[in-house]
């Protein structure tokens, strides 16, 4: 599955940052692309999440013992017991 990109309006610097630094790698402009993008994505998906790294630096191994809460974002019904006999 082949899929097309088109960006305009890029930047004449730009354009020239990326002929040139694809011509120094010995490949095309667009093969370029491609890598960074998936660079990019690579790097954004192995990202910590905001948790990982709060455990990471707080967590038992530093003598700090983190509770695990659950809130669910809502708060349970109760019902009181009628008597409806």
């Amino acid at each position: 599955m082949s899929a097309s990109l088109t960006v305009r309006d890029i930047d004449p610097k730009d354009k020239s940052w990326l002929r040139r630094e694809a011509r120094s790698t010995g490949i095309s402009m667009e093969e370029f692309v491609r890598r960074l993008i998936h660079e990019k994505r690579t790097k954004s998906e192995s990202r910590a999440k905001p948790s990982e790294v709060f455990a990471r630096y707080f967590g038992e191994e530093h003598g700090i013992d983190i509770p695990i809460t659950r809130n669910y974002g809502y708060k349970p019904v109760l019902f009181a017991e009628d008597d409806c006999e």
